[in-house]
């Protein structure tokens, strides 16, 4: 199969979950069905071709999956035969030929199924990062920072509430939205992130998750335009995302912020993130999407590097710092300290992140401390790190680029 058809099916998937379980009702027995139809996809595409309809043949295989299930448990439990087939009659099994063209955004009504009230926020998050995300268990872990283990248990016991609270699958109403907001946000924000740096794998970019978490963030800013951080994320998606085309070079290698090719960078997708980062400020909104997203406008505008107006992005990270605690914000303060009053103080707001157990063993901390550490001159320090960072990541671009540092340091 090739890698646009591997898209195409990543792209596909929670679209046709939502279908489905709209459809059936039972999310978990829905996803088994949908994870059957893009096994089958897999397999027969590369024989046959991609159908005309990609989304309604996985549709169909799903539900005609669903539907064997479903008489198989009616077999076994004879007494129930005759409910089940009434509720699940032969005709309805393949799609009707608009299916694609239903009204609401399946993928939306799914993402806040999977974040509803009644699902604990850690488990409505990683439950909608493998729904609507496609993100593998592994992937997901790693965000969280916790074991794959725990992670899988987690995600099994989001789907048994999802069952067992018969949660209906429609867009929530108002109030309720507003209740489930910040988890769906929270989910859109690592969905994203996976996109934008593949925490595995061979490429550094994932456009497929990075792409459908902006369009799912513009769907949500429809429903709630007044929302700051709703705002504020779309923005920050933007904003990070119109650096991309610059932020790998030819053979796919990273090419870091302050050498990229700013002409490369969308201007358009520039102004149209400044202009929601503007609004909602003058909204007198405030929250830490908002505040990510001024900073990487900050970034954005500046037309060289060196043009960067770090004083400015210390200020907004220390206020950030305060609304979030986040070591991935702490250590992005670090360096911002770095660029205004030089290596050595940013290595000392390095120190507390080493008792930290969410980042104390990734990879990041170890980048950056080389980072700054040959900043600071001190080589031999830099290169340690600079290895620990590479044997942790499981990013081969990442990994390569530490590598080549690596080399850089040792030739010099």
């Amino acid at each position: 199969m090739t890698a646009l058809d591997e898209r195409l099916l990543r792209e596909l998937a929670p679209q046709v979950l939502g279908a489905v379980v709209r459809r059936y009702g039972d999310f978990g027995a829905a996803e088994d069905a949908v994870q059957e139809a893009l096994t089958a996809a897999a397999f027969q595409w590369p024989q046959s071709g991609v159908p005309e309809n990609p989304r309604a043949w996985l549709i169909q295989v799903a539900a005609r999956k669903l539907t064997d299930q479903i008489r198989s448990e009616s077999a076994r439990r004879r007494r129930e035969t005759k409910v089940v087939l009434e509720t699940v009659p032969e005709e309805n099994v393949v799609p009707p030929p608009d299916e694609a063209a239903v009204e609401q955004d399946d993928a939306l009504v799914l993402l806040f199924m999977c974040c509803h009230p009644a699902l604990t926020r850690p488990s409505a998050i990683a439950l909608t990062l493998r729904a609507v995300g496609g993100l593998t268990t592994a992937e997901i872990a790693n965000a969280f920072l916790v074991p794959e283990a725990t992670m899988a248990q987690r995600i099994s016991r989001a789907k048994q509430s999802i069952k067992s609270s018969g949660i209906g699958f429609v867009l929530p109403p108002p109030d309720e939205r507003r209740q489930s907001i910040s988890a769906v946000l929270h989910v859109l924000y690592l969905i994203f992130n996976e996109g934008y740096r593949a925490s595995s794998g061979s490429a550094h970019q994932r456009l497929d998750l990075s792409s459908e978490a902006i369009r799912l963030a513009r769907a949500a800013h429809a429903l709630l335009p007044e929302n700051g951080e709703v705002s504020g994320l779309l923005a920050l998606m933007i904003l990070t995302d119109a650096r991309r085309p610059a932020r790998t070079g030819q053979n796919g290698e990273i090419v870091p912020l302050d050498e990229q090719d700013r002409s490369l960078w969308d201007q358009a997708a520039i102004a149209e993130g400044v202009q929601l980062v503007s609004e909602s400020l003058a909204r007198g909104s405030l929250g830490s999407y908002l505040l990510q997203a001024a900073i990487a406008a900050v970034h954005d505008e500046a037309a060289r590097a060196e043009d960067t107006d770090w004083p400015q992005i210390v200020a907004l990270y220390g206020v950030l710092m305060q609304l979030a605690d986040n070591p991935m914000v702490a250590l992005n303060h670090a360096v911002a300290v770095a660029m205004v009053d030089g290596p050595t103080q940013g290595l000392a707001l390095l120190e507390s992140l080493d008792r930290d157990p969410r980042i104390k063993d990734h990879y990041r901390l170890a980048a950056v401390r080389a980072h700054l550490l040959e900043r600071a001159g001190q080589i031999n320090p830099a290169l340690r790190y600079y290895a620990e960072a590479a044997e942790k990541t499981a990013s081969m671009p990442e990994r390569n680029y530490l590598l080549l540092k690596i080399a850089r340091l040792r030739a010099n």
